[in-house]
């Protein structure tokens, strides 16, 4: 397409993946300084740095997301365990960084659900689930307007987490879309191979509940290769699965959906990290390339 990217979304990064060992101020800093981002996906900050973070962010005019996904993964959380003491710690852990995602002026805090149990137990875990994320809206729309987005995982490869394909995502959005419309889904393109999901399905499917979107690539075919997974690599990575065409399909379903469209200033994201030896600021540059191409090729 001819016409600017930016009058028809809003692109954002997830700062703690493109910059995973460098100073969390200093990238915060790059990432506010550069005005082809409109968006920035931030986990926990340090009490140090907190109030510093907040001023750059808001100086910075960036719609903030919190992404407590790293939480869940770094302290293993479970939001559909079947063990409600361990659901419960997740729970709590999860309305705290609620709090958190508050005071640094989050709209988003995005959440996944628990590793997949055996299949005589999916469905009292989707249900526990259900609840789980019922809870913590209500605890987030007792404080102001925060909206909570279930990130949709692959279910057989890295994360094996409960949801897992985007049809079982949407019936628990259904669910907790009920009682709480500050509810929705995300959906990663990284994500899709691992799910043997196309963009034009996955994305179609959750049209209703679509919230939050990321842009990624991953490995699938070699289990040899280093990054083997899900693990958000650069685009165009030989042994990925994702490039300029794939980010192509995945722009062309947002727009049939309306996700993105002219005056529209929806979030997608990249989220892509640099392998050993890489640096972050050259995997940056790659990703908005390849978004460039893309949605010149649209």
């Amino acid at each position: 397409m001819r016409d600017c990217l930016h009058s028809y979304m809003k692109v954002g990064i997830v700062q703690l993946m493109a910059f995973p060992d460098g100073d969390t101020l200093a990238s915060i800093r790059k990432i506010a300084e550069d005005p082809f981002f409109g968006a920035i996906e931030i986990a926990s900050i340090p009490d140090d740095i907190r109030a510093e973070v907040s001023r750059i962010l808001e100086a910075g005019k960036l719609v903030v997301g919190y992404v407590a996904q790293a939480t869940i993964l770094a302290h293993k959380l479970d939001l559909n365990s079947l063990i409600p003491q361990q659901r419960e710690a997740a729970i709590s852990r999860i309305k705290s960084a609620i709090d958190e995602a508050y005071s640094l002026g989050a709209s988003q805090l995005s959440v996944l659900s628990g590793p997949v149990p055996t299949v005589d137990k999916r469905e009292q875990a989707r249900e526990l689930l259900v609840d789980s994320l019922t809870q913590l809206c209500g605890y987030a729309q007792s404080k102001g307007d925060l909206r909570i987005a279930l990130e949709i995982f692959d279910r057989d490869y890295d994360k094996k987490c409960l949801i897992g394909p985007t049809e079982e995502g949407v019936q628990v959005a259904r669910e907790v879309r009920r009682h709480y419309p500050n509810f929705g889904l995300m959906i990663d393109l990284s994500h899709l191979p691992l799910l043997k999901e196309s963009a034009d399905q996955a994305i179609k499917a959750a049209r209703d509940y679509l919230v939050h979107v990321h842009i990624g690539n991953c490995v699938l075919k070699d289990k040899n290769h280093p990054v083997y997974g899900d693990k958000h690599p650069r685009f165009g990575l030989a042994g990925g699965e994702n490039d300029v065409e794939q980010v192509r399909l995945f722009l062309k379903a947002l727009m049939e959906i309306g996700y993105i469209g002219e005056g529209k200033q929806n979030v997608v994201a990249f989220e892509v990290k640099p392998l050993e030896g890489e640096s972050p600021e050259v995997v940056v540059a790659n990703a908005k390339r390849t978004l460039l191409e893309a949605w010149a090729n649209l």
